[in-house]
């Protein structure tokens, strides 16, 4: 008798291309974000949605014990292999559902997801997971894209968006995370009180080795969302208008004066969870 196998759509979305082209320009806002947590080698930290470990590893370097645990296979073996290269014997990465983590309970000092538990389809469990593997008087923290920010990733996939058939019926939007009563209604079922969560706007720079071209087409050819942007506006005889619209988007937004170097700042809502001890 033949197996069936069910895809997990958002496993096969973040599986799709290689990410690891993208995170190269993240490397710096990664490194400069994990210093301002407060992480230390007296801490056993989870990196939900970790990627390639563009948070997990600086904190690994800083001395923790790091687990990171992604949805997408491709991301956990690249992951494993920058911490191979970095000899760094406190880091392991695992494939994982930030919707039905296979982790002990009150299992972390810290647990971070930096633009990465947000993708999760269903976000009130995801909350619930969050909160389940947090030591008691253990830190959640969370970084999150807002909806109908200005800046460049809210821009991107409003954008893609906009050139792909409507989501199925009972999709959420993971820009909702951005939004704080979403995501104080999410952690309040998962038993947090209001007054224990905070947030700051706060900003993440790309920093890319190469013209805003050249970076739109990493992300077509490498990012999930925007590659099913394209297949779709093909399909449709409109990817040229899409090629337009994001190139003009990501001349828009650089900042930088160099023609070969790309910068450009987004921003997003940190999101922090202080569990009850």
């Amino acid at each position: 008798m033949e197996t069936t196998y069910i895809i997990n759509p958002n496993q096969a979305l973040w599986e799709k291309g290689d990410f690891t082209r993208i995170a190269e320009s993240m490397r710096g806002s990664g490194e400069a974000l994990v210093n301002e947590l407060g992480i230390t080698k007296e801490h056993y930290v989870l990196d939900l949605g970790c990627g390639d470990g563009t948070t997990a590893i600086p904190a690994a370097k800083r001395g923790a014990k790091v687990l990171g645990v992604d949805i997408a296979r491709n991301l956990v073996e690249a992951g494993n292999l920058r911490a191979k290269k970095s000899q760094l014997s406190n880091i392991t990465f695992q494939h994982g559902d930030a919707c039905n983590l296979q982790l002990e309970d009150h299992s972390f000092d810290r647990v971070v997801s930096i633009f990465g538990a947000m993708f999760a389809p269903k976000p009130n469990e995801v909350a619930k997971e969050m909160v389940r593997v947090t030591k008691p008087g253990g830190r959640i923290v969370m970084g999150n894209w807002i909806p109908d920010d200005p800046t460049l990733v809210a821009q991107l996939l409003k954008i893609s968006s906009a050139f792909t058939p409507p989501p199925p019926e009972g999709f959420i939007s993971p820009m909702l995370w951005g939004v704080a009563k979403h995501v104080i209604d999410r952690f309040g079922q998962a038993g947090i009180p209001e007054e224990n969560i905070s947030f700051l706007r706060d900003t993440w720079v790309f920093h890319y080795s190469g013209t805003t071209d050249a970076f739109v087409r990493d992300f077509k050819m490498y990012y999930g969302p925007t590659m099913n942007a394209f297949e779709a506006a093909k399909a449709n005889g409109k990817a040229d208008d899409l090629q337009f619209e994001l190139e003009m988007l990501f001349k828009r937004q650089n900042t930088s004066t160099k023609s070969n170097v790309t910068t450009i700042p987004a921003t997003f809502l940190r999101v922090t969870v202080d569990i009850p001890a």
